[in-house]
């Protein structure tokens, strides 16, 4: 389990056009969104990127830097991003299921095609949001088992505008006895 805080584990994959992705190498100002997504496959995955997209904007005017990750390869991945017009939200693929799982995000077999008619891959991430501080320790994570009911990134940009002034730390760190 990911523990606020604490480091968080290592994470490196390609990127559609920004090279490699690693967040030990990364260098914001206040920290990283890291949106892990189902794959092409997942038309709710579709919906929720097209509003990360909206959010990328608002998250570097706070010094926040934006990615979208799935386990799916470069030419699903480049599908994913075209059907969800993203200009300026970086992609990164071929997300390593174990590394998926270092993070505590939940592993899901295929059932065949979705309802919108795509293949799903024979092992997948389920979705995963989280904001990791410039240190790479962990600020915000919220993992799910199904596709629905996301955290709303207009609520998380909302959180960093009180969290920032406020220099509120982050919680859920206690690991004592209870």
């Amino acid at each position: 389990m990911l523990m606020p805080r604490q480091k968080t584990p290592g994470l490196t994959v390609p990127t559609l056009d920004h090279g490699t992705f690693d967040l030990s190498a990364a260098t914001p100002e206040r920290g990283t969104v890291i949106c892990f997504y189902r794959g092409l496959h997942c038309p709710i995955c579709a919906t929720y990127l097209t509003e990360f997209q909206k959010r990328v904007a608002d998250f570097a005017e706070r010094g926040v830097e934006t990615i979208a990750i799935s386990a799916d390869d470069q030419d699903r991945t480049r599908a994913m991003a075209e059907k969800v017009g993203a200009t300026t939200l970086r992609f990164g693929y071929d997300l390593p299921l174990q590394v998926a799982r270092d993070w505590g995000l939940y592993i899901s077999t295929s059932r065949g095609k979705t309802s919108i008619g795509i293949e799903e891959p024979a092992l997948f991430s389920e979705p995963g949001l989280f904001m990791v501080t410039p240190e790479q320790t962990l600020y915000y994570g919220s993992t799910q088992t199904m596709p629905f009911v996301r955290p709303h990134f207009s609520e998380l940009v909302g959180a960093l505008d009180f969290a920032i002034p406020n220099n509120y730390p982050a919680r859920g760190e206690y690991t004592g006895a209870v």
